[in-house]
Formats: structure tokens, C-alpha cells, sequence
């Protein structure tokens, strides 16, 4: 195991097309930390760099305090796990697991203690004469997992390896690999676009988009004080409501919302006053967040008209119309009404999260603990 530091990484294809801008970063030691974003963010070309498997243009890459930048992969003292699987069809899934150590000459009598162990911590000991044509790919995933087991490296790379499997299989392996990581205690980087498994998975997230590090921390800061109103929109299943606003003048703060004028509450004053007199101002606020009645004698009431309901059994969202804008709440799973049904959808003001809509920088009203890293 070993810490990952970035310094300044850049990399462009053909010298025009910049795909990493300067990204700085420190994985520690035996942490998990997850690259997210959306496509063509550049998560994929940063784990890769990581790798050996693509060269950067500048900038340094450090494992276990030795820069790598300049190394072929294989002295990199890593392990790859992708998203196809990668598996010798041929080959017994033991001879696809050994195969690597077997390049390196390693004594057999290690050979067979090595996969033996890898297998009987991924549960597959009874499957190792198999091929892989005879397994699911729950079974192949666990399989490319344990021959990164064997090589005993400084650091796992994973290349989204669950996104070829079904949602119920993918819940299972995600299970899986954060058990592993725990008995392991190997420091592990895993790329995948998929917010969930972010959340699940991480100790640390850094969201990337076009090629910046939007946001690097833990999963519950970058989710209950996003540095950024992109991070905001893309962690969350809904994501958190953003819609535009604007300020009243007058003596006492107040902000205009989709049409409803309401005066600013103590606990969002101070980010707005943070805000810069002419930036256009962007008001969040979690799905969860929104209540249809007063839970505290503070809250905000907004009315609206309820536009849909979406049953999810635990629980149902409402999209409810407010003023020119639309939120979406969470629910009882009892909630019933027709569309066109007059509701308040009450909110702490502590819940509310203020960004710049050019910048998309968050103006909290307290610093966070741990400020984003943006490159």
C-alpha cells in the first residue's frame, strides 16, 4: 500500500485538445478514493495516467513517494481491474489468476498460496478448474478482481468494473468490493460515473468535470455542502433543486424566487452577503430537505401547485410548481393529491445552499472544514 500524489498533471491529445488541467490531488494511504463525473470528464484518462497507460504532458506522479511519471506500467507497482474483464478465455479461471505471477517467476508453492487465498476471499475456491465461459459476470468481476489480488501491489486501479452488470448484481459487488477494501485495507482509486457507487464506496470523492477537480472530500461534505452548484446537480438520486434568483431591493434582504418575493432568513444572510452585490445568485436545496408542513416554527413556506407524483414505494417524489420554477420533493409514501393541487412546501433555512450562477462557486454561510480543490 502507498499514498498517490498528484502535482499539476496535464494532459491534451495532438497538443490542442486539453483533457486534464492541472489536477492536484492526494490520495493517503490505504484510502478509497472515487474519480466521478460525467462522461468525457477526464476521470478515465486521469486513472489511466495513474496507470502507465496513457503520458501526460506535464506535472508529476508520485507512489509511495516516487515519482512514476517516467515509468512503463508494469514498474509502477500497480494493479488494473477493467471494465471487460480482461480474461484469457482459454485458461482455468486459477491459471488467469496466476498467470501474471507467473510471468514474474514467482515459486509455485507462492503461486498456489496466493490464489488460494485471493479465491477463498472472494468466495470462488469452488470455481478455479472452471473457464470463463462457464461463469456470470458477477463471478468474471470477482475473478479480475482476485488477479489484481495476487500481484500484491501498492495500489488498486479500477476502471468502472461494475458498469457491464445488471442493477441487482451491482448492488451485490459493490458490497463486495467495500468488504474487500476493509479486510484489506489497500489504497484503492475507482473511476465510475455513477454517483451511488460513489457515494457507497468512497472515503473521498473528487468530482471531475472537463477536466478539473470540481470537489475532492468526503462523501457526506461534497453532499451536504457542495462546493459548487455542478457538484450539487450531479450527487444526489434526485439531485438538489437549483433554480435561479434574485435579490430585492430594499432594506430588509430578500430574494425574488421564480416570481415569489420572501425575505431572507438569518441563516442564509451571511452568504448572501459573501456574494458580490452584481453576481446572478443560484438558490439550491435537497429534495428531502422540502416538507409539506411545518416541522419548525423558522421555516420557509413557499405555495405551489403540485405538477406530478412519482410513486417509489418507500417513498414518492412531487414536483411542485413554485412561482416560474419547479422543485422536487420527497414524500410519504402515503401523499396523495391530483395535479393542480394547491400546497406549501415548507424548508429550514439552514437547508439552503447559495451559488454563483456564472461561477457556479457556493457562497456558504459558514467555510467548510474542508475547502474543494479545484484545478
Amino acid at each position: 500500500m502507498a499514498e498517490v500524489l498528484l502535482r499539476q498533471v496535464r494532459k491534451s491529445y495532438d497538443g490542442r485538445t486539453p483533457v486534464l488541467h492541472g489536477i492536484d490531488l492526494e490520495v493517503r494511504h490505504g484510502e478509497f478514493t472515487v474519480f466521478v463525473g460525467p462522461s468525457g470528464c477526464g476521470k478515465s484518462t486521469l486513472l489511466r495516467s495513474i496507470a502507465g497507460l496513457e503520458t501526460i504532458d506535464s506535472g508529476e506522479i508520485c507512489i509511495g513517494g516516487r515519482p512514476v511519471q517516467h515509468l512503463p506500467p508494469r514498474l509502477r507497482d500497480i494493479a488494473m481491474v477493467f471494465q471487460d474483464y480482461a480474461l484469457y478465455p482459454h485458461k482455468t479461471l486459477f491459471e488467469n489468476m496466476a498467470f501474471g505471477l507467473r510471468l514474474r517467476k514467482t515459486p509455485e508453492a507462492e503461486i498456489q498460496r496466493r490464489v488460494g487465498e485471493a479465491a477463498d476471499l472472494l468466495k470462488i475456491t469452488h470455481l478455479l478448474q472452471r473457464k470463463p465461459a462457464a461463469l456470470s459476470g458477477g463471478q468474471r468481476q470477482r475473478v479480475a478482481i482476485g488477479r489484481a489480488i495476487v500481484r500484491q501491489p501498492q495500489v488498486f486501479l479500477f476502471d468502472e468494473p461494475l458498469s457491464n452488470l445488471d442493477a441487482q448484481l451491482r448492488q451485490e459487488m459493490r458490497s463486495e468490493i467495500k468488504r474487500l477494501h476493509q479486510r484489506l485495507g489497500a489504497t484503492i482509486i475507482y473511476v465510475t460515473h455513477d454517483q451511488v457507487e460513489a457515494m457507497t464506496l468512497a472515503d473521498r470523492i473528487a468530482v471531475l468535470r472537463g477536466g478539473h477537480v470540481m470537489q475532492y472530500d468526503r462523501p457526506q461534505q461534497i453532499y451536504h455542502q457542495p462546493a459548487a452548484d455542478f457538484v450539487a446537480g450531479f450527487i444526489g438520486s434526485p439531485p438538489m433543486n437549483l433554480a435561479d434568483v434574485a435579490r430585492v431591493p430594499g432594506a430588509t434582504p430578500a430574494l425574488d424566487f421564480g416570481g415569489l418575493a420572501w425575505p431572507v432568513p438569518a441563516a442564509l444572510q451571511p452568504a448572501l452577503a459573501a456574494a458580490p452585490a452584481a453576481a446572478r445568485l443560484r438558490l439550491g436545496v435537497r429534495p428531502e430537505h422540502l416538507h409539506l408542513q411545518r416541522s419548525q416554527a423558522d421555516d420557509i413556506a413557499w405555495p405551489g401547485t403540485l405538477q406530478l407524483l412519482e410513486p417509489l414505494g418507500a417513498e414518492t417524489l412531487a414536483t411542485v410548481r413554485i412561482g416560474q420554477a419547479e422543485l422536487v420533493a420527497r414524500v410519504p409514501a402515503s401523499f396523495e393529491a391530483a395535479p393542480g393541487t394547491a400546497l406549501q412546501l415548507h424548508v429550514q433555512p439552514a437547508q439552503l445552499h447559495l451559488f454563483d450562477a456564472d461561477s457556479g462557486h457556493a457562497w456558504h454561510a459558514t467555510p467548510s472544514s474542508n475547502p474543494h480543490a479545484e484545478s
